[in-house]
């Protein structure tokens, strides 16, 4: 017979007070143990529990596996462990009447487990009179406490040892009732036979002796197995967690997060080939699921790693239960969730999947709160010998605890990081070791920074992949987080950063997104409902899926405004559509279709009264143009845009407001830009202010689709000179210019382009001419233009455009406003000329009768033309007679076109010419718009910039186009 339990094959398997909560809890457990054995033939099978927890090849290994279950005190609310710790304390305090009821809970605890579990009454009744039994030693131990009002460590650690021994006793009644008709037997072993521990003299630490416990461990196995079973049957222990002895066989305990620690313990004794620790989580998350929803389980984490994370505030699992299992040869384990058994959880080994893959190189962030930065600092400290010595012999004869140290190597300042609570603490310990040079000005500062928090990036493949520290900080700056402190060892496996405890949650976010761990996210506004603020939320919603997988970008759509009318003017549209809850789940999971504002959730909403509407995502939140932006911007998002769909003065007014707030905005409004002098000042001195975390991105005030205000960018960044810029920006003349007199030929080379293109071309053509009135109302009807004509045709829209344009070379808009390039330009008619508009009609009709008849003559076709001059410092709207052959003459219908003549286009222009409303046609005929996504990822920045531009068609039932 072999005497060594080491000539089998064992596994540890330890359940936390969660998973022995209740007797619900408890059976949960019994059927993973069972499922890990392959026992199959139970009589007592649960089949309202899951039983698929191991995959195929892991129960072909069962047949000849032995376990070692390791168990907590039953937790749940409230915890045994902390009612008898309560006692304890009641005890010393002489409050009899709260120790009995501490006990008195306890009992019942248990009694009620008991009560609903399938066990023989004889079992169930041997169990209760057990635990009546220890209750009453406790009762005894505990009288002594009061009448000496003394807490010794020692009692604490005896008393609160006795729920890891009951609960362990019920499941290895349960297992053993189970498996009854098996070959399995479930043994009960108290981890104070075993597991020997040799304390420090201060009672706060102590080191396991192997070699004992090893011995002790081999004597209960060859007593409580070889002598009384035998080997014919397979023997498993169900162990208490949490309890050991010291090397006088007092008993004791291994202090916080002690059974996981007894696991560990257990599996090296065993030499085991894994440990799971089971819990009510499914494993070591890449953050805090609370604060950062889109964290996600690790499948796998070195051992290094996982004892970064858990020191850095990850609440899986104690950094000391890593030391046994990663002495060599070392122990896998794995972190599994009870609830779940079938999700695989993590598993914690010698390496991770941070070495191999370059944007993965960190594997996950953590974080500490309730810390305190302490700055000590003077020209004193400078190249003195023992001043580091004197601070942390002070600290430490205080008993501070030093969390992160930062030193510049000036040796002017030394900063550390301790907890709030030990804070004033330290600070007074070191101005009193410190006093006379504080009084000698050597020491200047003993200054505390608080309450502050601690960001830790960790994964092994850090050393080996550049720019990891250039991408974390990048990404807190982008984020706007203020970094008070910086730590990083020589390992590089773990860079720290210290930041206000109010900034934490949007900081793990930041670099959380940064390093491909989670999507970037973005809240956006929507002011402007109409059918291009519709279109938008349409397209946003259909595309979200596509950007999250292809950019890792989750644009959210997080508040809707219809307008930016005042709420004195129309009730309804002085109010704010804003989401619920943002979407964000208690148990850290996003529900996607609750965290953005939907076409279908935005019509439901408008379409019914406050209280009528049962919508569940969003509601009407009272507020204005001033505060929209608190709508949209949110603490722990560093990603905020506003898009103005509208064409209103008065929101143009707020642009300058949104930027300083902090948000981006995107603008199909030109109104900003081309408003009062101050107005337009006010956006300056906010982007050379805030530039660098604020964007103004106006490319679809000019042009539409065209990019016409990025083309113009890269001329001059390129170092070109912009001379002259010319084009037909009026997508309302453009029409009816040509519509009155359009170019010979057109429909022929309409022909040809439909044939060569294989049909991909569908142009639109007219030959016959018609009246001036004629082609305007067919650009109202056509949405081109207002009802009233008047004001297109008064070049406003216009002149703003050139405003935009104007300003992006060298502020040539500075010695211009709209109304002055009004005054100088071709206006067909005055409002003030005529109140009867069809007596303009007629007059207008026959002026541009002969206005093109003179063009004719000439070989022309006349076109409205707008252009800056740059030397000159000129800007004009002109109707102009141009060639048939020219670029102008030629210009479809409702389309536009721009002339760049530069220092290297002089001779050629630069032209773009584009359909206004066709730059990207989705198949529903909406909004359309196009993300261009840059990333660095050569230089470790992922940092986004977004050019949104934004184009119209609406689909109407003649197919044709409306208004922008």
């Amino acid at each position: 017979m072999d005497k060594s339990l080491h000539g089998k094959k064992w596994e540890i398997h330890k359940f936390g007070g969660t998973s022995v909560a209740d007797s619900s809890c408890f059976l949960r457990v019994a059927n993973i143990i069972e499922d890990r054995l392959g026992i199959t033939n139970s009589s007592h099978s649960t089949s309202s529990f899951p039983s698929s927890s191991f995959p195929e090849e892991k129960k072909e290994e069962s047949k000849d596996l032995n376990l070692g279950i390791v168990v907590s005190a039953m937790g749940g609310k409230p915890k045994v462990t902390d009612l008898l710790l309560n006692a304890v304390t009641a005890a010393s305090q002489r409050q009899s009447d709260a120790l009995e009821s501490y006990l008195s809970l306890v009992e019942s605890k248990h009694i009620n487990c008991l009560s609903t579990l399938p066990l023989d009454s004889s079992t169930s009744t041997a169990l209760i009179t057990k635990m009546k039994n220890d209750l009453q030693d406790i009762r005894d131990i505990l009288r002594t406490v009061s009448l000496l009002k003394w807490n010794a460590s020692r009692i604490s650690d005896l008393v609160a040892g006795y729920g890891e021994t009951w609960s362990a006793q019920i499941l290895c009644a349960l297992l053993s009732h189970r498996s009854s008709l098996t070959e399995h037997t479930f043994l009960y072993l108290d981890a104070r036979r075993v597991i020997t521990v040799n304390e420090e003299k201060d009672g706060k630490s102590f080191f396991v002796e192997w070699n004992m416990s090893q011995e002790k461990l081999q004597k209960v196995y060859e007593q409580d197995v070889l002598s009384s079973i035998g080997k014919e049957k397979k023997v498993h222990f169900v162990i208490t967690g949490f309890v050991a002895s010291n090397t006088q066989n007092v008993p004791t305990t291994l202090q916080r997060d002690g059974s996981d620690y007894s696991a560990a313990i257990f599996g090296r004794l065993f030499l085991s080939q894994g440990i799971t620790i089971w819990t009510d989580v499914n494993g070591v998350m890449s953050a805090d699921p609370r604060r950062v929803p889109s964290s996600y389980t690790l499948t796998e984490v070195s051992f290094n790693e996982a004892m970064e994370l858990a020191y850095f505030g990850a609440k899986v699992m104690h950094p000391k239960t890593m030391l046994p299992a990663s002495i060599t040869p070392p122990i896998p384990l794995y972190i599994r969730n009870t609830f779940q058994p079938s999700f695989p959880g993590t598993r914690i080994y010698t390496s991770s999947a941070t070495h191999s893959n370059r944007d993965k190189c960190v594997c996950g962030f953590s974080s500490i709160d309730s810390m305190a930065l302490i700055n000590v600092e003077g020209s004193g400290m400078v190249g003195i010998p023992g001043v580091a010595k004197r601070l942390f012999g002070t600290l430490e004869s205080k008993g501070v605890n030093v969390v992160l140290i930062s030193q510049a190597s000036s040796e002017h300042s030394i900063t550390f990081a301790t907890t709030l609570e030990m804070a004033e603490v330290a600070k007074e310990g070191i101005e009193e070791e410190f006093r006379r040079e504080i009084e000698n000005n050597h020491i200047s500062t003993v200054e505390i920074q608080k309450p502050c928090s601690i960001i830790a990036a960790v994964g092994d493949g850090m050393p080996t992949t550049t720019g990891v520290s250039g991408r974390f900080f990048t990404a807190l700056g982008d984020a706007k987080i203020s970094v008070l402190a910086i730590s990083q060892g020589s390992s590089a496996r773990n860079i720290s950063a210290v930041v206000y405890t109010s900034e934490s949650t949007r900081a793990l976010r930041a670099v959380h997104a940064a390093f491909r761990l989670s999507h970037t996210s973005v809240r956006v506004g929507v002011i402007g409902m109409n059918e291009v603020g519709l279109s938008l939320l349409k397209l946003l919603e259909e595309q979200r899926n596509k950007l999250r997988s292809r950019f890792e970008i989750d644009l959210m759509v997080v508040a809707l405004m219809k307008d930016g009318m005042e709420e004195k003017e129309e009730e309804e549209n002085g109010r704010i559509v804003t989401l619920k809850e943002d979407g964000e789940k208690h148990n850290g999971d996003l529900d996607w279709n609750t965290c953005s504002i939907t076409m279908e959730v935005y019509q439901s909403l408008t379409a019914s009264t406050e209280a009528t509407s049962d919508n569940t995502v969003a509601k009407f939140t009272p507020g204005d143009l001033s505060t929209l932006p608190q709508h949209v911007l949110s603490p722990d998002c560093a990603h905020n845009i506003i898009f103005d769909c509208t064409g209103e003065t008065n929101v143009g007014q707020y642009h300058a407001t949104w930027l300083k707030s902090g948000v981006h905005v995107i603008t199909a409004n030109s109104t900003g830009l081309s408003g009062p002098i101050k107005q337009r000042n006010a956006i300056d001195a906010v982007l050379n202010q805030h530039g660098r975390n604020v964007s103004y991105l106006r490319e679809v005030t000019v042009g539409g689709a065209l990019p016409v205000v990025r083309t113009l960018h890269d001329l001059l960044y390129s170092g070109d000179c912009v001379h002259f810029v010319d084009g037909i920006l009026s997508v309302s003349m453009s029409y009816i210019l040509y519509r009155i007199a359009p170019p010979p030929g057109a429909k022929a080379g309409n022909a040809f382009d439909e044939h060569s293109s294989n049909g991909a071309f569908q142009g639109v053509s007219f030959d016959t001419p018609c009246l001036f009135s004629e082609a305007v109302k067919e650009a109202v009807d056509l949405g081109l233009m207002e009802t009233d004509p008047r004001r297109d045709l008064s070049n406003e829209y216009t002149a703003r455009v050139l405003m935009v344009l104007a300003k992006e070379l060298d502020d040539l808009d500075k010695c211009y406003d709209v109304e002055k390039i009004q005054d100088s330009s071709d206006q067909l008619f005055l409002d003030d000329e005529c109140n009867d508009i069809n007596t303009l009609y007629t007059k207008v009709n026959a002026l541009m009768k002969e206005r093109v008849e003179s063009a004719a003559e000439k070989g022309c076709v006349p076109r409205h033309v707008s252009s800056i001059d740059a030397k000159a410092g000129t800007i004009e709207v002109k109707i102009v007679d141009v060639p048939l052959n020219h670029v102008f003459a030629i210009t479809p219908p409702s389309c536009e076109c721009v002339r760049f003549f530069t220092e290297r286009h002089r001779s050629y222009p630069l032209i773009i010419q584009v359909n206004k409303f066709c730059c990207v046609c989705l198949p529903d005929g909406s909004l359309s718009f196009l993300i261009i996504c840059y990333e660095n990822i050569s230089s470790g920045k992922h940092s986004l910039t977004i050019h949104i531009f934004l184009t119209t068609r609406i689909k109407q039932h003649t197919g044709t186009f409306c208004r922008s």
